[in-house]
């Protein structure tokens, strides 16, 4: 099970839906937090465990925060992108 795209809440929701299922999977929580944790993309998993939570619902906090400020930086990226391209072609047709 990985998260798919920035959909973390799905998978957050679809990962305690299966530990319920199969509760004699994880003995300790911390076995609990491992699973969830492998799941998570590349680029928020390392600060996730680098965080050590103890228990799911700080896992699922960390994880939920460090998503949405990934998703946040992007967004900002492309609209300062976008609005250097627009000054660029104003520029350019203010040349012309």
């Amino acid at each position: 099970l990985k998260v798919k795209g920035t959909d973390l809440a799905s998978y957050t929701q679809r990962f305690q839906e299966l530990a319920l299922l199969c509760e004699r999977m994880f003995s300790k929580e911390s076995d609990k937090i491992e699973k969830y944790i492998i799941g998570l993309p590349d680029m928020i998993h390392g600060t996730v465990v680098a965080s050590k939570p103890k228990t799911m619902q700080e896992a699922v906090e960390i994880a939920t925060e460090l998503m949405d400020k990934k998703i946040r930086t992007f967004a900002e990226r492309e609209t300062a992108s976008k609005r250097k391209f627009e000054n660029t072609s104003r520029n350019t047709q203010n040349q012309q």
